[in-house]
Formats: structure tokens, sequence, C-alpha cells
């Protein structure tokens, strides 16, 4: 397994599909994405992708970046939502098994852009295990505390705003698609909504005067 894929997960826990309900448009001028109140800048995209592809020695591009950043800030959500909380000796416990590499972890760690990122991929495994009951990535069964604590993000997340700058793509069954327009012009399903709904109240009967 490269050094890139084992970055984005300990197993499953982190680069999983998770089925949330967003949307692809309406996040602010200069933000990448939203996440419940979480929001994510285009610089924060561009300079992780940077930290990371040279920490790995490899591509980590903006797509990929921005991904694994909304997968860490989702988690978060659920986590803050379920009173979860992992400790900054767990996250670097968990950091060390996520890159599982003694160099490609010392430029993580001389990069404090690169450093926080993993130290958010690592709070997200831990944060996943324990939210299907496991105690952390030492725990005997690693991989069905995983297994629950996804399904517990999946069914918690369908009730976290996800929204994606279109110049990425559109935020589809936990992942961005950069095939599929985001285009603002598109109509969301709660524009669609109101409009029906006041194109029906334009067509009730009016009381006559």
């Amino acid at each position: 397994m490269s050094r890139g894929r084992r970055l984005r997960a300990i197993g499953a826990a982190v680069a999983s599909v998770l089925l949330v309900g967003g949307c692809a448009a309406g996040t602010h001028p200069g933000a990448a994405a939203v996440v419940g109140t979480s929001e994510i800048s285009v610089g924060d995209v561009d300079t992780t992708s940077r930290a990371v592809s040279t920490a790995l020695g490899q591509d980590f591009n903006n797509t990929v970046a921005l991904g694994e950043l909304v997968n860490n800030a989702l988690v978060a959500e659920v986590s803050k939502q379920r009173s979860i909380t992992v400790s900054d000796a767990e996250a670097a416990e968990a950091a060390k098994l996520v890159v599982n590499d003694p160099t490609a972890f010392a430029k993580f760690e001389s990069d404090p852009v690169a450093r926080d990122f993993l130290r958010q991929v690592a709070q997200a495994a831990v944060a996943t295990i324990k939210l299907g009951g496991g105690t952390g990535v030492k725990d005997p069964k690693v991989q069905t505390a995983q297994q629950a604590g996804l399904q517990a993000v999946r069914d918690a997340s369908k009730d976290v705003k996800v929204e994606i700058s279109p110049r990425f793509g559109q935020w589809t069954d936990g992942r961005i698609d950069s095939k599929i327009s985001g285009s603002l012009s598109e109509e969301s399903a709660q524009a669609k909504a109101k409009r029906e709904a006041a194109e029906q109240a334009a067509q009730q009967p009016q009381p006559q005067g």
C-alpha cells in the first residue's frame, strides 16, 4: 500500500463513503466547503495540498485534499454531537499508524500545515472508532468498531449540511465528484420547493373584496 493510501485511512476509518445530504452550491466567497458550522477556505486547500504532497513525495491534489478536509470536519461535527473526544496523546499515537513510515512521518512533523492535517486525519480515525463503541486504535476489535463508527457517522451526517464550491465539483455519496458540475445555475432542492410553493400559492383563488 502506498504512503498516500495509508495516509487516508486506518483500515477504512477515514477514506470511506459517508452518505450525507449536502448540496453543491451555497458556499461563501473564498470558501472551498462548508461542513455544518465549519468553513474550509480555498487557501486551506491549497496550502494543505502543497504541504502534504511535499511530505508524501507524491501528488496530493486539491480535490483529494478537500475531500479529506471535509471528511475530517464531518467526523468532528458528529463527534461533537455525540460528546466524543480524542486526546492529543491518542491523536499522536494514531498519526504514526496512519502514515506508517518513519521518514514520511518526520516530514509531516517538520511542516506545521502537514502536521496539523495529519493530526486531523488521526483524530477523525480515533473518533470514528469511538463512535463505534471502541476505545482507540489498539482496541482488540478495532475493525468492528470502525465499521460501527462509520455507520454512526452515516446516520448522523444526514442532518449535517455539506456544501462544496462549484470549482471543485459536487459532494455526492460522501465524496467529491469533480466530473459533476456544481454550477450555481442549478436549482437546489430547497429553492425548487420554495418556488413550487410560491407557484401553488399564486394559483389559489383570491378572496373577493
